[in-house]
């Protein structure tokens, strides 16, 4: 059974379009009421937990867009890196209770590397290659690991050194007054930023980061039955993470390109085909091009304008399953505009024949509207 994701916007009681001033807001709000300074309650502090998870989360806008996309970036693979937020260690939501509250307790140095951020690329494909599958080269630049340190950061020979401002904790304690009274807080080591390790000798070619930008090749596969502005996810391609972390995702969101004949609607397909006013009336049988190459269609005698026929299984395959949608085919009936003396003549011998020469109009039944003209088929 897959996995529901997190209501981030519903923990923080915000709507999906929130700004980052109302999200701040309503955590703030929250925070004041469940932080374990005031309430010492268990459910409250789990609860606390739990929004300053989500804060955490939208305030970033690259683990808010995997939100928006309908994924979860705390769970496991799905692109936070940081497991899930109800678990243990908590991951790395110090930060935003610093923000607020100065700290919420020992955590102990975090590690330097840290996971990458998604990607997303966009590719044009035509009716057939979004109705049967494509399969595309694309060439992308994204952060990737240093080949000289390996993702460390430190230059050839060298080694990461202890912080001598938190001797390797990743953090410092301080004492500050609040409305509570003196609170003892802990706080990220501002001169580490939490790791407890310094980088003295830093990587010539990558600076310290640990990853550096380059391009690459990869294959996608288009399957068949996609829509216009579906998204595909690469696990694992998108950008390498600090320190050489655990690269993020990469989005292909596929554009379809408009079709000359046909229009998409869903998997089903829709063409119109115009028709001489004779041929509609007498029948006839005319070549249709489909997605599947050459058909005939047989029009029968006394054909309408705005008929649809209905070719069943020729549009596109179905994403999910089997079948495939249909193609309707919406026929138009031209009246010619320019006749000359003997096709006048004949067209006013047959108005004689089917006594439509002076059409009259009729009213609508329990209306004083006209309705349609007088006369036969």
């Amino acid at each position: 059974m897959p996995e529901v994701a997190t209501d981030y916007y519903g923990l923080l009681g915000v709507e999906q379009g929130a700004t980052d001033d109302q999200l701040k807001k309503a955590y703030r709000k929250l925070a004041r009421e469940l932080h374990p300074d005031v309430n010492p309650d268990p459910v409250a502090q789990e609860k606390f937990k739990r929004v300053t998870a989500a804060y955490e989360v939208l305030s970033d806008p690259q683990k808010r867009q995997v939100v928006d996309l309908g994924g979860d970036p705390l769970a496991p693979g799905g692109g936070g890196g940081q497991g899930s937020p109800f678990g243990q260690g908590f991951g790395g939501l110090g930060d935003i209770m610093d923000a607020f509250f100065g700290g919420g307790g020992a955590r102990g140095p975090r590690s330097r590397s840290q996971q990458g951020a998604d990607a997303l690329i966009r590719i044009e494909c035509d009716l057939a290659e979004t109705a049967f599958g494509t399969q595309r080269e694309l060439t992308i630049e994204t952060a990737v690991l240093c080949g000289t340190c390996e993702g460390q950061g430190t230059a050839p020979g060298t080694l990461p050194t202890t912080c001598e401002t938190c001797r390797g904790r990743g953090e410092v304690q301080q004492v500050q007054r609040s409305f509570l009274g003196q609170v003892m807080t802990t706080r990220t080591c501002p001169r580490c930023t939490g790791t407890g390790t310094v980088i003295e000798h830093p990587c010539t070619e990558c600076r310290g980061d640990g990853r550096v930008r380059a391009r690459r090749t990869l294959t996608v596969k288009v399957p068949a039955g996609v829509e216009d502005g579906m998204r595909i996810r690469l696990a694992g391609e998108g950008e390498i993470g600090p320190g050489g972390g655990p690269a993020g995702d990469l989005y292909v969101e596929v554009h379809e390109r408009p079709h000359p004949v046909f229009t998409r609607d869903g998997d089903d397909l829709h063409c119109t085909v115009t028709l001489p006013m004779t041929a509609a009336a007498l029948g006839t049988s005319l070549p249709l091009s489909t997605l599947d190459g050459e058909e005939q269609l047989d029009v029968p005698a006394g054909t309408q304008s705005e008929e649809v026929f209905t070719l069943r299984a020729r549009g596109v395959p179905h994403l999910r399953g089997t079948g495939r949608g249909d193609l309707h085919v919406h026929l138009g009936v031209e009246v010619p505009t320019k006749l000359d003396d003997e096709q006048v003549e004949l067209l006013r011998k047959l108005a004689a024949l089917r006594g439509e020469e002076r059409p009259g109009m009729v009213a609508k039944a329990g209306g004083g509207l006209f309705g349609r003209l007088r006369g036969g088929r």
